[in-house]
């Protein structure tokens, strides 16, 4: 079973699903970011950026798992 990945069309461009899977993480993660500050999500680690960083590598692995 082998699984066939469409590229998007820019203006005639061949985007990577890659781009366009990191893109919707991002949309994601930005979405996200301000109910993990409501929680207070950044006090729980020692490095935050580090931490956000690791989250949104897990969106974005989820997203092509998924998609």
């Amino acid at each position: 079973m082998s699984q066939t990945f469409t590229e998007l069309v820019v203006g005639g461009v061949l985007i990577s699903p890659f781009v366009t899977y990191a893109a919707a993480a991002l949309v994601l993660f930005l979405m996200l970011r301000p109910v993990l500050a409501w929680i207070g999500f950044e006090r729980l680690f020692s490095a935050p950026p580090l931490a956000l960083l690791s989250l949104y590598v897990v969106i974005l692995a989820f997203l092509i798992v998924l998609l």
